[in-house]
């Protein structure tokens, strides 16, 4: 089965992570966020590294380690998040970015191009702090 939109899961893991530790307001551990989130401890850690590397979250090693939020989440969007792991979100006239086009206009009819916008406005609208009393999410 094929899906128009959806997430690497290594996004996945960096914006469900994220939010877990804004609601948790503690450190977690590669395990605890890995159950959490249904992800493998190895690709949470991966994940996790490049957002300590970006500077959102701190790491400590130990059996009161675990990673802790480094930034502040009323600034903090999840395009921020989105980004450090994917890369400049980029919103592209064509879907396949082509510089010319066999066509007159466009077959989709710039419903990618819109699709992708929509995307990105909803992550540089919502914040962490956005999701800390998330009924949806159970820390």
């Amino acid at each position: 089965m094929s899906n128009i939109v959806s997430l690497t899961e290594a996004a996945s893991i960096a914006l469900h992570g994220m939010i877990l530790l804004a609601q948790a307001n503690k450190p977690m551990n590669v395990i605890e966020l890995a159950e959490k989130t249904g992800s493998s401890k190895h690709h949470v850690s991966k994940v996790f590294q490049r957002l300590v590397k970006d500077g959102f979250v701190t790491s400590q090693r130990g059996p009161l380690g675990g990673f802790k939020l480094n930034i502040d989440v009323k600034k903090t969007n999840l395009l921020q998040i989105y980004e450090s792991i994917e890369g400049k979100l980029q919103v592209l006239d064509c879907p396949v970015n082509h510089p010319i086009c066999p066509f007159n206009s466009c077959i989709l009819n710039g419903i990618t191009q819109k699709m992708t916008k929509l995307f990105k406005d909803y992550l540089e609208n919502n914040t962490l702090n956005d999701f800390i009393n998330d009924k949806f999410i159970k820390v």
